[in-house]
């Protein structure tokens, strides 16, 4: 890999005139850069499609390329790469419908708005892998006729597409009204595709762990059901049926549906499975008797994700602050708090409900500059990226809480070039407070230096414009690839340096 040229590739800088003596050198690492590049002319990405079939497919879903641009024979990843954009030709559509290579029929079913007769050669393609995908995707009239189809891989596909139409899915769940699957992935491998003595993995590579048939073809008609269970287009009456199935998956599956009845809300809320207990806590749709009961769960993960529901009580958020590892994120409840909320969270005495409530980025000065003077240390580091705070006030936390909080106001949009060199300054040094000075806006060029210091955040200050142009051209030739290629980035490389390193 050249570090130089591929950073040179990608530098907002480079002259039209150096990007067309790079495609004429481009490997694919350079080809993949420059393609990237948002002036790239209409000319340039031809030049660039010309290089190799991956290029021609990222031009295409960028929408560099037409299908003026792309001869299918040639190129036949963008022209379907152009067709999965909604770009190509009907006369593409039908010529890979009976392509050869079976991995191009199946990128073509996946395909939006096929032609009618396309998607009826589809539905009668040889290999169900074609037939599969095309179910995935395809439109509630050909879902509802391949939910018919003889192989139980494709209605599994049919039962996790969310066009297919509600009663439709209720069947592949009851079975009433289709016809029983002949055949699936384990029977297709068999010599005798019917009854096998026994449930029993199967050692092909291309089939999931687990996957057996004793002739009602098992694990695929369960995945069925747990696709079926997961799509929001299923009726609520089909899918509230599985909540007491001895799967657990299945189970699993009810717990994020909206549309289910208190009373399966109520079995979940008491089911074994960590995970479906945690999915519940997190449905907006449950309501407040069931969550305040799921907010004693013994499992954390099941109570960190009540405190995630956008429609938690805040009394009972703010009773789990202090009981489960949030982290610093900003809580759904907490980003719709209204105002009076918004004031009684802020004088709250446990410190961790404060934390969470300095987590919003839009809160009234007021109240963010007295989060700011908060005598807790976990307070001031998720304040400490509020928009607006005055320098003293971040310099004070910094004189404080030292290095509890050096990095988090590295983070601030408005730390001033003085302040950013305070912190480069500080004793003892914290390292990812250099990581976050060198890919702040207002780096100066002390800073950075200072940042060129420690291994991650050398690659970052590299890549500054505040980088001073000598030490840019120095790092060039640094040992570390990342580093140099970040300084042949750099839009403040000057020219004659690009024109320098350019073949």
């Amino acid at each position: 890999m050249n570090h130089i040229l591929c950073g040179l590739a990608a530098n907002p800088a480079l002259p039209s005139e150096l990007v067309d003596r790079l495609i004429t050198v481009a490997d694919d690492e350079i080809a993949t850069e420059l393609a990237a590049r948002p002036d790239l002319s209409h000319a340039q990405a031809l030049a660039l499609a010309a290089l190799g079939e991956g290029t021609a497919v990222h031009l295409a879903y960028e929408g560099r390329l037409t299908s003026a641009d792309i001869d299918p024979v040639a190129q036949p990843q963008a022209a379907l790469a152009l067709l999965d954009a909604g770009a190509g030709l009907p006369e593409w559509a039908r010529r890979f419908a009976t392509d050869p290579v079976i991995e191009r029929r199946e990128k073509l079913a996946a395909c939006p708005d096929l032609p009618p007769d396309v998607t009826d050669t589809l539905a009668a393609d040889s290999e169900i892998a074609v037939v599969a995908e095309l179910a995935l995707w395809t439109t509630p009239d050909m879902a509802a006729r391949l939910a018919r189809h003889p192989h139980a891989e494709v209605r599994r596909a049919v039962a996790a597409n969310e066009t297919t139409p509600p009663a439709v899915l209720e069947m592949l769940l009851t079975g009433d009204g289709l016809p029983p699957a002949l055949r699936c992935l384990v029977c297709d491998r068999e010599r005798t595709p019917t009854a096998h003595p026994h449930p029993h993995p199967h050692p092909a590579d291309d089939l999931p762990p687990g996957a057996f048939c004793t002739g009602s073809h098992e694990s695929t008609v369960h995945d069925m059901w747990r696709q079926a269970l997961s799509n929001p287009a299923t009726p609520a009456r089909a899918a509230a049926g599985f909540a007491g199935h001895s799967s657990a998956l299945l189970r699993w599956s009810l717990a994020a549906r909206p549309d289910l009845p208190p009373e399966v809300w109520g079995r979940l809320a008491d089911d074994p499975l960590p995970g479906t207990r945690a999915d519940l806590a997190e449905n907006p749709a449950v309501d407040a008797t069931h969550l305040r009961a799921l907010a004693t769960d013994v499992s954390p993960d099941v109570r960190r994700s009540l405190a995630h529901n956008p429609r938690v009580p805040l009394d009972l958020l703010t009773s789990l602050a202090g009981t489960v590892k949030i982290g610093a994120t900003l809580l759904p409840r907490i980003a719709v708090a209204s105002p009076a909320e918004v004031e009684s969270l802020a004088t709250s005495p446990d410190p961790a409900v404060r934390m969470l409530l300095a987590a919003r980025r839009d809160l009234p000065p007021g109240i963010r500059d007295a989060l700011a003077a908060d005598t807790d240390a976990k307070v001031l580091k998720s304040i400490a990226p509020h928009p607006g705070l005055s320098e003293a006030r971040l310099r004070d936390m910094i004189d404080h809480h030292g290095v509890r909080v050096l990095a988090k106001v590295a983070t601030n949009p408005d730390a001033s070039p003085s302040l950013l060199e305070h912190v480069t300054r500080h004793d003892p040094p914290v390292q990812k407070a250099f990581r976050e000075v060198a890919r702040h806006r207002n780096a100066t060029a002390t800073s950075l230096l200072a940042c060129l210091t420690d291994r991650r955040a050398r690659p970052l200050a590299a890549a500054h414009p505040s980088l001073p142009v000598p030490v840019i051209v120095e790092l060039l030739s640094d040992a570390e690839g990342r580093v140099a290629e970040a300084a042949a980035a750099n839009p403040s490389l000057p020219s004659a340096m690009m024109l320098k390193l350019t073949p």
